[in-house]
């Protein structure tokens, strides 16, 4: 649309395009947004390569957490497309073994026909503890349910399946925004942190009172500090 930055936007892990509602509708004044679906791949290379067949020439690219991994895998396919960037509650990391560990346990139980989506004792790790109960821990619920256990097993290969995106960090010369939640327990803020000391053009902002799911969380928040990086000069 003429005047509107192209806005491509990049879910996480059991999260449709209603991650990123509460942000397309203040936006729509600035951007043209558009939600990639990254539940059909079990490779970030092809969760990458689906969300540029469907994306414009040129855009802005603002992603969250497992969309931070596909973020970085467009950028090493094609950078030249990607106006300026957002990086919110991600990684530029691999998986500790740990973690690695428990996203095995959670594939080995769908096998044993045990996928539950995310369960009321499963919000805390995921939210603010304040935002478990009402309609934030409500629509990622909800989510979960929409992506059900396949879209669940091909998200988590493509996960334990993705490189080291640190390499990546030094060759991005595009205005970047990080954003993270002061209380995440999944991406905390020293990960946002290596990625701002990897990213020239880079502006990090953390969040209070928010977990893993800023968009969500910390609605006007994000919203604002998007606004401020799709119009920044």
């Amino acid at each position: 649309m003429t005047g509107k930055t192209p806005l491509l936007l990049l879910p996480g892990l059991l999260c449709t395009a209603r991650l990123w509602q509460a942000q397309m509708d203040p936006l729509g004044d600035v951007a043209d947004p558009h939600v990639a679906d990254l539940s059909q791949d079990d490779s970030v290379g092809a969760m990458a390569e689906r969300a540029l067949a469907d994306a414009p020439p040129h855009f802005a690219l603002a992603a969250l957490s497992m969309g931070g991994y596909v973020a970085f895998e467009i950028l090493r396919r094609a950078p030249e497309r990607v106006s300026r960037l957002a990086l919110i509650a991600t990684s530029a990391r691999p998986d500790s073994p740990e973690r690695a560990a428990q996203r095995r346990r959670g594939i080995d139980a769908i096998g044993r026909g045990r996928f539950v989506g995310v369960t009321r004792q499963l919000l805390p790790s995921l939210v603010h503890p304040s935002h478990v109960d009402g309609p934030v821990g409500d629509i990622v619920q909800s989510m979960a349910r929409e992506i059900g256990a396949d879209g669940y097993l091909r998200q988590q290969a493509a996960i334990l399946g993705r490189p080291d995106s640190e390499p990546v960090l030094a060759r991005i010369d595009v205005p970047t925004l990080i954003v993270v939640g002061a209380q995440d327990r999944l991406t905390p803020p020293v990960e946002a942190e290596v990625m701002h000391a990897g990213i020239d053009r880079s502006t990090l902002r953390r969040l209070d009172v928010c977990g893993h799911l800023p968009p969500l969380e910390r609605a006007d928040d994000t919203s604002g500090l998007m606004r401020a990086w799709l119009e920044a000069v």
